[in-house]
């Protein structure tokens, strides 16, 4: 068992200094543990009990633009049905994005 875990469970928790501007530094064992490295990102969320950081995967973008041509292309209307609006294209292009994020996420520590 890694030291951070060690301190969660024994309800031990570093102490965090707010700085100047609002930017606070990680404890080296949290960072160690979420594999976290300078530059990563992290999303925030507001929560019942304080605030959550989370890692965020942020793609590089011209990736991010290949995989969104390839995201529209597989999007074609092929049927016997109505063409679809540009509505539910849209949300079909919107959880092909989140099933590719979720997906990628699955590698990440929690």
């Amino acid at each position: 068992m890694n030291k951070a875990n060690a301190q969660l469970e024994n309800g031990v928790m570093p102490l965090v200094r707010l700085l100047r501007g609002g930017q606070v530094t990680l404890p080296a064992e949290a960072r160690k543990a979420l594999k976290l490295k300078e530059g990563d990102y992290l999303d925030f969320e507001m929560t019942d009990r304080g605030m959550l950081l989370k890692p965020a995967a942020v793609p590089e973008r011209a990736k991010a633009w290949d995989d969104l041509s390839a995201i529209l292309d597989r999007v074609k209307w092929v049927g016997p049905g109505p063409e679809p609006s540009e509505d539910e294209i849209m949300d079909t292009v919107v959880d092909e994005i989140h099933a590719m994020r979720a997906e990628h996420d699955q590698g990440r520590p929690r």
